[in-house]
C-alpha cells in the first residue's frame, strides 16, 4: 500500500473533477455548522483536500488554516481560493502531528471525511482537543468501515493492496463517540445520514486540559 502523501498526490486531480455524491447533505453539514461559527474565530481544518469546505466557510468566520498531507491537494486548493478572491484562508502541508500550532488557540477544528483515514484515531483527537480553546467545537463527518455493506469491507483490502485505496481505520459510532468522550468531549449534535457514515459536532469541555 503506497504511502498516504504519495496516494493523495496521485488521486488530486481526479479527485478534484469529482462531484460530490450527495450535495444535500454535503449543505445540510455546511448549514449546521455555520450555525456554530462567529465572525471572530480561528478555525483549522486537517484533512481539507482542495480546500472546497474551507473556501465555503471563509466569510463566516476571521481566519482558517487548512491543512492536508498532499501537496498537490493544495497547489489545486491555493489556486481556487486565487480565482474566488478569498484571501482569510491560509493553507499548510502537514499533519496535525507535524505542523506546528499554539495550544488552545482555535475556536474549532474541522475534521471531515479523515478520521477513518488515520493510523491513529485516538491520537488525532487527543491533537484537536490540545489545539482547541475551552468550549470549542471540534467538527467531524467520519466513514464507519465496519457498517459499509459487506462487498465494500471485502474489496478495500484488495484495493489497498494493488494502489487504489488508502489506509482506512476501523471503528463504529460507539467507538468513536467513546474516544471523543474519553479525550474531553461533549456531544453537542450527532446525525447520520446513513449507516456507514455520521457527523458529530463535538465540544471541549471548559474544565478539561488533555
Amino acid at each position: 500500500m503506497k504511502s498516504a502523501q504519495a496516494f493523495w498526490d496521485k488521486t488530486a486531480a481526479r479527485y478534484a473533477k469529482s462531484p460530490i455524491s450527495d450535495e444535500e447533505t454535503y449543505r445540510k453539514k455546511l448549514k449546521i455548522t455555520q450555525r456554530y461559527f462567529k465572525p471572530d474565530w480561528s478555525v483549522l481544518e486537517f484533512g481539507c483536500g482542495t480546500g472546497s469546505t474551507a473556501l465555503i466557510h471563509a466569510p463566516h468566520v476571521r481566519e482558517i488554516i487548512a491543512t492536508d498531507i498532499s501537496g498537490k491537494m493544495l497547489e489545486i486548493a491555493r489556486s481556487k481560493a486565487r480565482d474566488a478572491g478569498i484571501e482569510n484562508v491560509e493553507f499548510q502541508q502537514g499533519t496535525l502531528d507535524s505542523l506546528k500550532f499554539e495550544p488552545e488557540h482555535f475556536d474549532a477544528v474541522l475534521g471531515l471525511n479523515i478520521l477513518h483515514l488515520l493510523e491513529d484515531v485516538e491520537g488525532a483527537i487527543a491533537r484537536v482537543g490540545q489545539l482547541l480553546k475551552p468550549g470549542g467545537i471540534f467538527v467531524s463527518s467520519t466513514g464507519l468501515i465496519p457498517m459499509m455493506k459487506l462487498h465494500w469491507r471485502l474489496l478495500i483490502p484488495v484495493m489497498q493492496t494493488l494502489g487504489f485505496a488508502p489506509y482506512v481505520a476501523r471503528f463504529d459510532k460507539v467507538e468513536l463517540i467513546a474516544m471523543l468522550t474519553a479525550a474531553g468531549f461533549t456531544i453537542e449534535h450527532e446525525w447520520q445520514p446513513d449507516q456507514a457514515s455520521v457527523f458529530i459536532i463535538a465540544r471541549k469541555r471548559r474544565s478539561c486540559v488533555p
